[in-house]
């Protein structure tokens, strides 16, 4: 696909992971006259399912990438009024669960986390971190410098506003399902990049899935839940205030 339409959707995850890799599918096209989205090309299938996912008022999007020698993993709701809630990790070392509602945005770090990223500080200070924080949510203004370019992320509109009006050269393969859902497998070439996208033929034609491979950064993301509200609630109890801890 154009890196627009499927990197975009890739780099949905850009304020925190970015996204490509792929996942060896069926070269052999589906045909049939009557079958999904008959009459229509592999690339006409591609836009409509860039368009259908990108008018989506919500998603839930989890992806696992490889970058830079490192690996992401994220699962993480978002929505077009910039609301998000859900877990990032990276290279097994730890998460930080996320939570945007509103103005604010909350993190909870466990200790893996803590203590990775205080590695190359003194132990005493480390362990101080950690006893304060670790497990426990904390808040931020979503408009702090720390916080912006994690809380334009929690922006759908934003996230998918790499999307770009294009033709896909995308070719047409095998019907298959995608966690239950009825699928059609698209493939794609950008230079020595190679794509595969599956898209749902049954109500909407959401892209539920894309697997890409490219030399730097390999990786799969899967996408769900369009259109259902995110599960944005601030947390119950004590809530540790870091631009008062900051300030």
């Amino acid at each position: 696909m154009r890196r627009t339409a499927l990197a975009a959707l890739c780099l949905a995850a850009a304020a925190t992971v970015s996204l490509t890799g792929c996942l060896p599918g069926e070269d052999k096209a589906d045909s049939e006259p009557k079958g999904p989205f008959a009459g229509l090309t592999g690339g006409e299938i591609a836009d409509r399912a860039v368009k259908a996912t990108s008018d989506t008022s919500s998603l839930r999007m989890k992806a696992d990438i490889e970058e830079d020698g490192g690996r992401m993993s994220l699962d993480m709701a978002l929505d077009k009024t910039g609301q998000c809630a859900g877990t990032i990790s990276e290279n097994g070392q730890g998460k930080t669960d996320l939570i945007k509602t509103g103005d604010t945005l909350y993190l909870r770090y466990d200790e893996k986390f803590l203590r990775a990223q205080g590695k190359s500080d003194p132990k005493a200070e480390t362990d101080a971190v950690v006893e304060m924080l670790a497990g426990k949510w904390t808040k931020m203004a979503a408009t702090a410098s720390d916080a912006k370019e994690m809380a334009s992320f929690c922006d759908l509109d934003t996230t998918l506003a790499e999307f770009e009006d294009g033709s896909s050269n995308a070719t047409r393969g095998k019907t298959t399902t995608v966690d239950g859902t009825p699928a059609i497998v698209l493939r794609e070439k950008d230079g020595k990049d190679s794509y595969t996208l599956y898209v749902a033929t049954e109500g909407k034609p959401y892209l539920l899935k894309v697997v890409s491979r490219t030399a730097t950064e390999p990786g799969t993301v899967t996408y769900t839940d369009f259109d259902k509200p995110v599960p944005a609630e601030a947390p119950k109890g004590k809530v540790i205030d870091l631009d008062e801890l900051g300030g």
